[in-house]
């Protein structure tokens, strides 16, 4: 199976979403240089094997000197349970949104979804132009360092614009991630310089891949939602 197009709960069981015993740096699901002109090859490069890599590196480190029960434990059990511990829950939480970042993202993506999760977007925000006020809304508004996020709320069945600082995941608030985009300089810096607005709108323009949000929605919505 294309790793570009493993939903969710696939990447979940994926050797870089298992047991934190040993976390792996994933191999991307396309070429340095398929993301250009977006996102340039330097920036991916650098990005992948320089931020990315001390993140996973970090995050061994911390584990194999931690607690011996931390190698029993999911990334998302210890980002849930040891928030706590900035270090290791800073280092586990960007080694895992970094990974599940790689695959919001293809080569001649953009566009606007499609289907079920289309439906859920427009019922649940009254439109897709709303929709992407609102995760731009997040994207520009996060300070410093961040992310911005389409979650699923499974309590209350609707989907949800997230924003988060540092390290921060919607996991942690019972949110379901369906997709995200970095806004941490380091993914856009050497393309766009202080222009965040614009990696944004390429991103959304000629990146994202609806059909991994698609994916992700089907494997946690119930089916039941009233739309």
């Amino acid at each position: 199976m294309n790793p570009q197009k493993l939903p969710l709960s696939a990447i979940f069981a994926s050797a870089a979403f298992a047991s934190a015993a040993s976390l792996e740096l994933p191999q991307l699901p396309y070429g340095y240089d398929a993301l250009e002109p977006v996102i340039s090859q330097k920036t991916l490069m650098t990005h992948h094997t320089k931020h990315h890599a001390k993140y996973v590196n970090t995050a061994n480190q911390l584990i194999e000197s931690g607690d011996a029960a931390l190698k029993d434990l999911s990334q998302e059990q210890i980002m849930t349970f040891y928030q706590d511990n900035i270090g290791l829950f800073n280092n586990v939480a960007q080694s895992w949104n970094h990974n599940f970042y790689w695959h919001c993202m293809k080569p001649g993506g953009g566009g606007e979804p499609q289907g079920k999760l289309a439906d859920k977007i427009t019922h649940d925000f009254g439109s897709f132009g709303n929709f992407m006020d609102e995760m731009e809304s997040a994207a520009l508004t996060a300070f410093g360092s961040g992310w911005a996020w389409l979650g699923y709320y499974q309590d209350e069945q609707k989907l949800v614009v997230v924003k988060t600082t540092g390290a921060g995941n919607p996991i942690t608030d019972g949110i379901v991630p369906i997709l995200t985009i970095d806004v941490w300089e380091h993914a856009y810096y050497l393309d766009y310089q202080e222009k965040r607005k614009a990696y944004v709108n390429a991103f959304f323009d000629k990146l994202v891949d609806w059909e991994f949000a698609e994916m992700n929605y089907a494997a946690f919505a119930t089916g039941k939602e009233e739309l």
